[in-house]
């Protein structure tokens, strides 16, 4: 009964509980977008970084990570490759031999990160192979060998498709020597930051060059189906390799794992700050319902109704005009952010300035499905909490007086 009256006087002033909703509604709206926006694009920055420049998991021995020199590299990599391919949910295993290197044309001259990979097995590991957008990927043969650069890099050398690159290394006895390699393809990936320095070669041509052992390997990298599973699979690793530096992806990247952190208490401090705000205002249509009928709650206390039924009639009233508005906000928030995240909203128009950054211009929002009932909890107890200083302002009332009130 209390709920069929407290549900009709929610309508008796149509226009003001639309408002009141919509308000609500829009508000939750906005919030749950833009937070599944923001979650998409440190979604997205993970996801790019794994897939395209760091994996989920680098073995190295620990002093290569102190200066990247070819003298440290791990002596028993072809074992710990066949070993790392038989552990469950790792997807692809690229052993590269990586060091120091200087790039230079007749324009310009650049210091690199060059990376000796083998390009199949690459291709399992990272999806440099599919951000080729000129050129090709170390396919075909050539006289010299081969490179692969980023369009970043291109530029800086005024190098393209075709043009001859000079090398300059240290071999395995700390010589400085050079090489002339012919640029194979361009590649452009969402960061700027890893394209610049980062270039490609042949594992085989790099390790005639340096005098390097093909053998070995200064880094492995791998790739697992799930991200859920790296600590899991470090962990093994760490058991059967105690030696060496088993590093998972949020190690190597810090700060990847510092703004998914953030990221969730920012959703949390944004909904709080919204939801604070939708209490106001229904606390003041609440307060002003009151005023409007005094006179009736005079006369259904007058008439036996007890002050607990008037506390649980307001709150009731306070709860609907709070549920219905979420409700509609979350309905649109879903369908808007289940449609925007099939095929993404891309920035083109500030793309460099995302990808200077390291970030995708092309994000696809995305939002928990715990976050939901999270959010319905927290509109439940807003409400309760908006509800009570109305319920009392209504239970201070005097029948007698509340009565005689010109309405």
């Amino acid at each position: 009964m209390i709920i069929a009256i407290a549900w009709r006087n929610v309508w008796r002033h149509r226009l003001r509980s639309m408002v009141v909703m919509l308000a609500a509604a829009l508000g939750i709206f906005g919030t749950l977008f833009m937070i599944a926006l923001s979650n998409g694009v440190v979604e997205q920055k993970i996801a790019d970084s794994i897939h395209n420049e760091i994996s989920h998991i680098q073995i190295h021995k620990p002093e290569f990570l102190q200066d990247n020199v070819l003298q440290h590299a791990m002596q028993d990599a072809p074992e710990i490759s066949n070993v790392a391919q038989g552990i469950p949910g790792i997807k692809g295993v690229s052993s590269r031999i990586k060091t120091m290197a200087m790039a230079s044309t007749a324009s310009n001259g650049a210091g690199v990160i060059i990376n000796g990979i083998d390009p199949e097995t690459e291709k399992l590991v990272t999806g440099i192979a599919g951000s080729v957008i000129d050129g090709t990927y170390f396919e075909g043969e050539s006289r010299s060998p081969q490179i692969l650069i980023s369009r970043k890099l291109a530029g800086n050398l005024k190098a393209k498709t075709g043009s001859r690159i000079v090398i300059t290394i240290q071999n395995t006895d700390g010589e400085l020597i050079y090489s002339l390699f012919r640029v194979a393809g361009i590649y452009k990936t969402a960061n700027a930051l890893f394209d610049e320095p980062n270039v490609f070669v042949r594992r085989s041509d790099l390790a005639e060059l340096t005098g390097f052992d093909p053998a070995l390997s200064t880094e492995i990298a791998l790739l697992l189906h799930r991200t859920e599973d790296t600590d899991k699979t470090v962990a093994m690793l760490e058991e059967i390799y105690p030696g060496l530096s088993i590093l998972p992806w949020y190690v190597i990247e810090p700060t990847l794992n510092m703004q998914s952190g953030m990221m969730d208490q920012f959703s949390y401090f944004l909904l709080v700050i919204i939801l604070a705000a939708m209490a106001f205002g229904i606390v003041n249509t609440m307060l002003m319902s009151i005023l409007e009928r005094t006179r009736e709650l005079g006369m259904l206390m007058a008439v036996g109704m007890n002050k607990k039924k008037v506390f649980i009639m307001i709150m009731l009233e306070t709860i609907f005009l709070s549920g219905v508005g979420a409700l509609v906000g979350i309905a649109m928030s879903y369908l808007t952010i289940t449609l925007t995240s099939r095929n993404g909203i891309n920035f083109a128009a500030w793309a460099d300035g995302f990808e200077s950054l390291g970030y995708s211009a092309l994000i696809y929002p995305t939002i928990y499905a715990s976050f939901y009932f999270w959010l319905a909890v927290l509109v439940m107890i807003t409400a309760m909490f908006a509800s009570v200083f109305p319920a009392r302002k209504a239970l201070k009332l005097n029948p007698a007086a509340a009565i005689r009130h010109e309405a």
